[in-house]
């Protein structure tokens, strides 16, 4: 695949750098997104039970970086140039967004049950106003893209309080689309209304999320107080129970599913390799011998008919094929006359890849077809039981419950070495 890419400049078109081992050795990631003050540092900070280096809490936006939180042997904090090249992590790519960036991006390292499994992206709080987008040094949306692009689960947090959509959170809902699967949104704070009003808000934020997100299935919404304090009000404490166990579930699942996500995302970038490399190629072969720059122009101009031309030549899906706008923008920096030619010996490879050597990976995960010893070897020798191998929320205090395993959300406490995350 790599070859492919290189050729037809995938890199470039889709700011996507080519993958390599620690991308598919990565734990899951989870990416959480919302305006300032909605609750996604105390939400992580509820998921690990414990504070965290580098945490900034408060009602005004005191996430002022993009924080990952890390599994180490001590609590410290990484600079952002240091984990942009570091050998193990999934983050080689960041340095194209330049130093501005990388100086508001950093590492939070600390022993974590939690975090042995899972990788969480806290972001900046999003704000309203040209000038706090402009004032950014960076671009946010891109960045969030890139995030988004290697996250399992991508979280919306809002506050029942505000569920405004600004102009700079709608552009980063728009960064998010191919990964609608992806998606799950938070109304957080609902203790703080009562019935009546809760209705009405999750009426309200559907209804703006309906309007946003370009999709027809509706996004699923968690309602509740995710962090560790007790509700204020009790008059939905079932309701809120119930979704918070639903979303941990979502959570504890994430390590099981990630070889089937990884193995999804593959088959995505090659199908839009293959189409890039069609796309590229029909341009080359457009160009004539003079008046090359004229030509080019025209069928930047022509664009969506270059497009029609060349999923029916090739029998290719639209869903394939790049956005028409920023995809145009890029074109009209380039020569086509120095795009290479296409190569059938390459599509060939890349569709044997799709054809045989993908379903051939599949094979290797478990399946219902398998007898128990092959399931018993395909997993390593881990027991086998009908219960989940991740312990999952049990009733907590905040509820009006019995006080249970109050430090870890997910169930066990660390020192229990048989159920810990």
């Amino acid at each position: 695949v790599r070859p492919v890419e290189k050729r037809y400049r995938f890199d470039y078109f889709f700011d996507s750098p080519p993958l390599g081992d620690v991308e598919f050795d990565a734990k899951p990631q989870v990416l959480l997104i919302g305006q300032y003050s909605v609750g996604k540092t105390s939400f992580i900070r509820y998921l690990v039970g414990r504070d965290f280096p580098g945490q900034r809490i408060g009602p005004e936006p005191t996430t002022d970086r993009f924080m990952v939180m890390i599994n180490g042997p001590e609590e410290r904090t990484i600079p952002g140039n240091a984990l942009s090249i570091h050998p193990d992590l999934p983050f080689n790519g960041l340095e194209r967004f330049g130093v501005n960036f990388l100086s508001r991006f950093e590492g939070s390292q600390m022993p974590s049950s939690v975090l042995k499994s899972l990788t969480l992206v806290d972001t900046p709080g999003i704000l309203s106003g040209e000038k706090q987008r402009t004032s950014r040094g960076y671009d946010f949306q891109k960045v969030v893209g890139w995030f988004a692009e290697k996250a399992d689960l991508i979280i919306l947090l809002f506050d029942a309080h505000k569920l405004d959509i600004s102009d700079e959170l709608k552009g980063v809902i728009d960064t998010l689309k191919g990964h609608e699967d992806k998606i799950r949104c938070i109304l957080n704070k609902a203790d703080q209304i009562d019935r009546q009003q809760l209705m009405r808000v999750y009426g309200a934020l559907l209804w703006s999320l309906g309007k946003t997100m370009a999709a027809p299935e509706v996004v699923r919404v968690y309602v509740g107080s995710f962090w560790e304090q007790d509700l204020k009000s009790m008059e939905n404490a079932d309701l809120f129970e119930a979704e918070e166990n639903d979303l941990m579930k979502d959570l504890a699942a994430l390590p099981r599913l990630s070889a089937v996500r990884k193995i999804n995302d593959l088959v995505k970038r090659l199908r839009r390799v293959k189409t890039m490399a069609y796309i590229i190629g029909y341009l080359k072969s457009q160009m004539p011998i003079v008046g090359k720059d004229k030509k080019q122009q025209k069928l930047i101009q022509d664009l969506p008919n270059v497009f029609r031309t060349i999923m029916k030549k090739y029998n290719l899906s639209p869903g394939d094929f790049p956005e028409i706008t920023s995809f145009s923008q890029k074109l009209s920096e380039t020569k086509f006359s120095e795009f290479s030619s296409l190569k059938e010996s390459e599509l060939d490879a890349l569709n044997k890849c799709l054809s045989q050597d993908i379903p051939r990976l599949m094979e290797s995960l478990p399946s219902e077809k398998d007898t128990p010893e092959a399931l018993r070897q395909k997993m390593g020798g881990a027991r086998m039981s009908s219960s989940p191998s991740v312990p999952l929320p049990s009733a907590q205090s905040k509820f009006g419950r019995k006080k249970q395993n109050a430090a870890n959300p997910f169930g066990f406490a660390e020192e229990d070495e048989e159920n810990y995350w």
